[in-house]
């Protein structure tokens, strides 16, 4: 061989080398491109999820302190039978008295003349 195919060939050797390089060169760089986007679309995501996280506890306290349990429920239910139940008697022992009170009263009669 002579030095001017030595220097072809070397030169297509270099050449070569330096396609495979910049392709390597590209396609890291598009990789990197793309693992930036994924950890800010999960650092996003995150950011996301501790706010959602925030705001249910934030709902479950409001839940806590507004609404009453079943227990509670129960409690307030038996305490106004009890008042409706004291509201009756006092309402049954008023229709005897008044009962008593019109029986112990003199008959009158009306003549029509």
């Amino acid at each position: 061989m002579t030095g001017a195919e030595i220097m072809a060939v070397g030169g297509f050797f270099v050449m070569l080398f330096g396609f495979i390089f910049g392709l390597w060169k590209y396609v890291d760089s598009k990789i990197g491109a793309a693992r930036k986007d994924g950890a800010d679309a999960a650092g996003a995501a995150t950011a996301l999820a501790s706010l959602a996280r925030e705001e249910l506890a934030a709902h479950r306290l409001h839940v806590a302190e507004t609404y009453i349990t079943k227990a509670g429920m129960r409690e307030t239910t038996e305490q106004i039978m009890e008042a409706i139940s004291g509201v009756k008697q006092a309402v049954d022992h008023m229709t005897v008295r008044v009962d008593r009170i019109v029986e112990s009263q003199p008959r009158r009669t009306i003549r029509s003349g």
